[in-house]
């Protein structure tokens, strides 16, 4: 039986924990450092309160330096930051990618429209791992690696362990980070399709504080 290790709480602050189905996978070797769970989340109170083992910085707006460089120097665990891909590509997003490996991030994620040439530009420019995102069935997952990705992040909501499955078939050996949906039974689902590492979103600081306040209340 595997001793559990100890295990030290503050007494002040509420950590917000990953689903433990999470650690079930085998995770992804980063320059030393193995990652099974990352947060998808900006929110600075819920990177500095959570046991993730790394964060997706990834948002719907323009990549701006301004935010990846508050979340990495504040996030106590490394940080892979989104660098466009959709809206912005070309080479302001070789720029921004060359940016937020300066201020300390550990990878860049690049949306799925990003063409393979773009995408062959930023790996070719950084020295960390660029991690290119795949939202649906048929994509040549081989150009994408060979253009210079290092990662998929498999997103396809309800379809992602199909599509997990689908990429690993083609690629046995190469890292997928999937989204792991609320529960986790759907977790083991991405896990057991092939995925190494899960993106968990969780809660809003907002559905965190109704919680809270009921609390209070009674």
């Amino acid at each position: 039986m595997e001793k559990q290790p100890p295990n030290i709480d503050s007494r002040l602050r509420h950590i917000l924990r990953m689903p433990q189905e999470i650690y079930q996978a085998s995770g992804i070797i980063v320059n030393g450092r193995r990652l099974k769970s990352f947060v998808f989340t900006t929110d600075l109170a819920i990177i500095r309160n959570c046991d993730a083992d790394a964060v997706f910085a990834v948002y719907p707006f323009t990549p701006q330096q301004a935010i990846s460089d508050a979340i990495i120097k504040y996030s106590y665990v490394p940080v892979f930051c989104g660098v466009g891909g959709g809206t912005t590509r070309g080479l302001r997003t070789v720029q921004l990618a060359r940016d937020v490996e300066s201020q300390g991030a550990m990878g860049v994620v690049l949306n799925a429209p990003i063409n393979n040439l773009n995408l062959r530009a930023v790996s070719g420019v950084i020295d960390i791992p660029t991690v290119i995102t795949v939202t649906k069935f048929g994509t040549d997952f081989e150009a994408r690696i060979e253009a210079g990705a290092s990662i998929l992040n498999i997103a396809a909501a309800a379809q992602t362990p199909e599509l997990v499955r689908e990429a690993r078939k083609a690629l046995p050996d190469v890292p997928i980070i999937a989204t792991g949906g609320k529960t986790g039974e759907s977790i083991l689902r991405t896990i057991e399709a092939g995925a190494n590492a899960i993106t968990y979103t969780p809660p809003s600081t907002y559905e965190l504080f109704q919680e809270m306040m009921k609390g209070y209340r009674e």
